[in-house]
């Protein structure tokens, strides 16, 4: 009560103003009291326990709970679709001599068959080591001839040196459909390429823009080693020349080529030796490493001049056949029988097989068989053709 008597007092000593604001004090003085009376009355009351813990640990203010979507998680797909492998190159053309893929589309293409010198005089041959098939047979001499052929001459530097033709090659070149150069030839060859009307370029006779004596060559191993051209000059001229670039359109390759051809049944063939005559052997040499067979002669590694790359092969062929010398040829040529059939032998990855080959005649190829009547398919890669006397010796190591 003592807040209320103090307040009487006052009013006392102000009452002239009191009884000019009477109604407004009263108001005041009533929210006065009440004000004062409540304040006192929290003064007094006791705080909960868990209120003073909320005040002194704010960190314990309750959790403001909101209302939210439940989250969804996808369950995991028992047995998901693979991820599709990449799309592979689109295969490129195939080069129809070594059943590789190359860059240039070169299927349609007449292959070049050219005639190189295999004298030991003339050594070393020229681009030798960039055609994709080789055929060494035997000329007159115990010596022997290769003619090289090239589905894409256009990578190829010089070539050579270029000798002379056979009726033999003539046959060979013929069963390739392929351009036929060479430098002169024999009066049987000249007579099968007048009969036959096969494209040639010759060397001595023709036409000599792709020809030129190299220089040095002829220096030093005479002129009739020194005749020689380039995969340039022949990717030249030949588009100026009036015959036909591509091969006739019924035309059919009979060469197969597989992955793996190599003869799993075969006999042991790390090394071989081919005999053409007393004086020319020919051995191979297999590489495992490399998949390739790398050839010598005259008692040396047979080397490219232009780049000192050993020649090598994945696939040698051994055909056997009749050799005999043309009765009345005063220079001792030979009548080697490229028609017919005979035995042979297929060798590949280290193995070797017996084959036979036939060819029915001079516009046909060859083909070759396996012993149980199966089509040989050689090995993607280089060809070595050697073509022997049916008896000459051929020795496998």
């Amino acid at each position: 009560m003592e807040p209320i008597k103090r307040i009487a007092r006052k009013i006392k000593k102000h009452s002239p103003l009191i009884k000019r604001f009477a109604p407004l004090t009263l108001i005041a003085i009533v929210l006065v009291v009440t004000f004062v009376t409540c304040g006192r009355r929290e003064e007094q009351q006791p705080m909960e326990p868990e209120q003073a813990a909320v005040e002194e640990s704010p960190s314990a203010h309750p959790p403001i709970v909101t209302e939210t979507e439940p989250v969804q998680v996808p369950e995991p797909d028992p047995d998901p679709e693979p991820e599709p492998d990449p799309e592979p190159d689109p295969p490129g053309p195939i080069n129809p001599l070594t059943g590789q893929r190359v860059e240039t589309d070169v299927v349609n293409i007449r292959p070049l068959a050219i005639m190189i010198n295999n004298n030991v005089a003339a050594m070393p041959q020229l681009g030798v080591s960039k055609a994709d098939i080789i055929y060494e047979v035997l000329v007159e001499g115990g010596i022997t001839r290769m003619l090289a052929l090239y589905q894409d001459i256009s990578d190829v530097d010089v070539i050579g040196s270029i000798r002379s033709a056979r009726t033999y090659f003539v046959d060979i070149a013929q069963s390739y459909d392929a351009i036929y150069i060479f430098a002169g030839g024999s009066p049987g060859a000249y007579a099968a390429l007048s009969n036959r009307d096969i494209t040639r370029l010759d060397g001595v006779s023709g036409r000599a823009d792709i020809f030129y004596r190299d220089q040095l060559r002829r220096t030093s191993l005479g002129n009739e080693h020194s005749l020689v051209t380039t995969g340039e000059l022949i990717m030249l001229w030949l588009p100026t020349y009036d015959f036909r670039l591509e091969l006739e359109e019924d035309y059919e390759r009979a060469l197969s080529f597989a992955e793996d051809g190599n003869p799993m049944e075969g006999a042991e063939a790390t090394e071989l030796s081919v005999s053409f005559s007393l004086s020319k052997v020919t051995t191979f040499l297999y590489d495992a490493d490399e998949g390739l067979y790398f050839l010598s002669q005259h008692g040396d590694e047979y080397r490219d001049g232009n780049d000192d790359t050993q020649i090598s092969a994945t696939n040698i062929l051994i055909l056997r056949t009749n050799v005999s010398r043309i009765p009345g040829d005063s220079e001792g040529r030979l009548d080697i029988s490229t028609t017919g059939s005979g035995a042979g032998y297929f060798v590949c990855e280290g193995k070797y097989v017996d084959i036979e080959w036939s060819r029915d005649d001079n516009t046909s190829q060859f083909a070759y068989m396996l012993e149980d009547g199966t089509e040989l398919e050689l090995r993607r890669g280089r060809t070595y053709i050697c073509i022997i006397q049916n008896d000459n010796e051929v020795n496998f190591g």
